[in-house]
Parts: C-alpha cells; structure tokens; sequence
C-alpha cells in the first residue's frame, strides 16, 4: 500500500513541477500568458497522463506491451497539447 502512495505523490509532484515553470515563466516575461483555466486544463492533462501510465505499469504483463502502451499514451498526451496550444487540426477544442 504505502509503494502506491508513493507513485500518486510521485505523479503529484511531478505535475506541480511542471506547472510550476509557466508560473515562473509569467513572473519575468509577458510571452508567457497562461490563465487559471490553462494551468487547470494542463493539470488535468498531465495528471491524467500520470494515471494512466500507472495504470498500463500496474496491469500490463509484458514489458513490449508497457513500453507500447505508454508510448501511445504519451503521444496521445502530446497531440492534445498541440492541438490546444495552436490548433494544427483546426478542430474545436482548439478554438477553431
């Protein structure tokens, strides 16, 4: 019990960390302009990520399906955030 503590406090962690460096970003320059809902959206999005990868590490049984399935999760991850930052696709989460 206490090893899946430590990896949900791990995936906290983690993804304060990396809000943390857009909210430094905003202290000292003005490119850098992230709103509430940005910083909650990209929270939901990392930690989600986080979850889920635990969830492929827990019930995968071959390191070839761990990798696998965390590389198309991590991709997943990766063109969600594109898409929201400048809408490649042009679909409407985006905006466009």
């Amino acid at each position: 019990m206490a090893i899946k503590n430590q990896r949900l406090t791990g995936i906290l962690l983690a993804v304060a960390a990396l809000l943390f460096i857009p909210f430094i970003a905003m202290q000292f320059t003005n490119e850098v302009n992230w709103t509430l809902f940005d910083f909650v959206v990209a929270g939901v999005l990392l930690f989600g990520t986080g979850l889920l990868i635990e969830l492929v590490l827990r019930m995968a049984t071959t390191v070839k399906y761990r990798i696998a399935l965390c590389a198309v999760i991590l991709v997943a991850l990766l063109l969600i955030w594109v898409e929201l930052a400048v809408g490649i696709f042009g679909s409407p989460i985006a905006g466009s």
